[in-house]
């Protein structure tokens, strides 16, 4: 049975993954669908352990909101850098190929 808290959770991750889906003009764009979909899961990541009332589940938020952290500043690091050597973070621009 999908009760309301998984339909939420459900909704801002799909929500997320076609806003990476469209917006995948600007690096800070996809960047924040990445970031967006981190928080959904870690919202699920928290109701479930939550409902589980154990000890052991409760670490499981904190590991993944740690990741995500560190996802967060290295895509920004990486913009900045794209932004640096290219001069915008226009994803079009970039050429992959290139060495």
């Amino acid at each position: 049975m999908l009760t309301h808290e998984s339909w939420l959770f459900s909704t801002t991750f799909f929500l997320g993954l076609i806003g990476l889906s469209f917006h995948r003009a600007h690096l800070l764009s996809a960047l924040l669908c990445l970031e967006g979909m981190m928080l959904s899961i870690f919202v699920g990541l928290s109701i479930w352990a939550l409902k589980l009332s154990m000890t052991t589940p409760m670490m499981y938020p904190i590991i993944m909101l740690t990741m995500s952290a560190c996802e967060a500043g290295l895509g920004l690091a990486l913009m900045i850098a794209t932004a640096r050597t290219h001069g915008s973070d226009n994803l079009n621009s970039l050429n992959l190929l290139q060495c």
